[in-house]
């Protein structure tokens, strides 16, 4: 099995697809917990000073890292074999780790969401899952290009097939599958 993970602040989007690119499951997944800053950089730590502000990211790290693997293990539990890779949209490699940089322009747009992508990356490794990054803007052309005549059935099938929900985060997640698992050269850690 492939998970592809479509995320937002505090959940996300979670598709797991067989090896002949069908979708076994679909689901929410939090990954945070209720009650938790789901924004800490970009939202809550605005009016905080550095110290106050790296604090928070760090107990919603924690957080995110406690929500996020229980999310995991329950939809993991629940597919009929195991899971091989997580597909995760890509961020800069080398996004800085420092918070009082964090919070400058042009990262304060993007910290909270970095820090949820670094978490999930950080689980899968550790459960020995292949970690595999997309681009968010062209996975579903490279999906289509893999599949050939089967594109439109494969990406679009699932809303037929399953019913909805199946939106634009549904088909970006099932499309990084599909080129996790064709593509060798692609950007991946672990």
């Amino acid at each position: 099995m492939r998970l592809g993970v479509a995320h937002h602040f505090g959940w996300a989007v979670a598709v797991t697809a067989s090896d002949d690119f069908r979708v076994v499951g679909r689901r929410r997944i939090e990954l945070v917990e209720p009650g938790v800053a789901t924004a800490p950089v970009h939202h809550e730590g605005k009016s905080l000073d550095d110290a106050a502000a790296a604090e928070l990211v760090a107990r919603v790290r924690e957080s995110a890292a406690r929500a996020s693997s229980a999310s995991l293990d329950e939809l993991a539990s629940a597919l009929p074999e195991p899971i091989v890779s997580m597909s995760l949209r890509a961020w800069p490699l080398d996004f800085p780790e420092d918070i009082e940089v964090q919070r400058r322009i042009p990262y304060e747009s993007r910290a909270d969401s970095v820090m949820y992508r670094q978490v999930l990356a950080a689980i899968a490794r550790a459960r020995g899952w292949a970690v595999h990054l997309y681009d968010a803007k062209t996975v579903e052309e490279q999906a289509a290009a893999i599949l050939g005549g089967r594109a439109k059935e494969v990406l679009y099938g699932p809303r037929v097939t399953l019913g909805p929900p199946w939106a634009k985060d549904h088909r970006m997640a099932l499309a990084a599958t599909i080129v996790a698992a064709e593509d060798r050269d692609d950007v991946h850690l672990g």
